[in-house]
């Protein structure tokens, strides 16, 4: 059976920064269940940040806090974290959360905390492309990957 890396969050695990999950249908969750193994991450939790915390947004190379503080530090080491139980896991697809300043596989906030969306992707989205020939989705695109043979 293939493995899925998969946003933890989309499991209803509640490790977003608001301390919710964005967990998709129990459906949706059994049909992943049935056609992979998954193998859930969050790259935020990884990188030592707390649920909940405070919002925040890609700005460029860096990823700033709300109130403005320079967090990319967390977010680079969870990527990594993140990259590295892939890698161990041999993970042959990926997804993630769209939006997300980690996860972010099409588009993203803008930096600005306005809720203005734009074309870009998260910092270990951007790292496990870089690193793995792996496709990955978001979850507006879950019934493509479910028709994955």
């Amino acid at each position: 059976m293939k493995k899925l890396l998969i946003s933890a969050c989309l499991l209803n695990e509640a490790c977003r920064y608001d301390g919710l999950s964005k967990g998709l249908d129990s459906r949706i969750i059994a049909a992943l269940k049935n056609k992979f193994i998954l193998v859930p991450i969050c790259p935020e939790v990884m990188g030592g940040l707390s649920t909940p915390r405070l919002a925040n947004e890609r700005k460029e190379d860096k990823v700033i806090r709300k109130d403005q503080k320079d967090v990319t530090r967390f977010f680079l080491l969870g990527a990594y974290r993140a990259l590295k139980m892939a890698m161990e896991n041999d993970v042959d697809y990926a997804l993630l959360k769209e939006k997300s300043p980690s996860c972010g596989v099409h588009q993203i906030y803008d930096g600005t905390f306005s809720k203005t969306l734009m074309a870009g992707e998260g910092i270990f989205t951007e790292l496990l492309k870089k690193e793995l020939d792996i496709k990955i989705y978001s979850e507006l695109e879950i019934e493509e990957l479910l028709k994955m043979d």
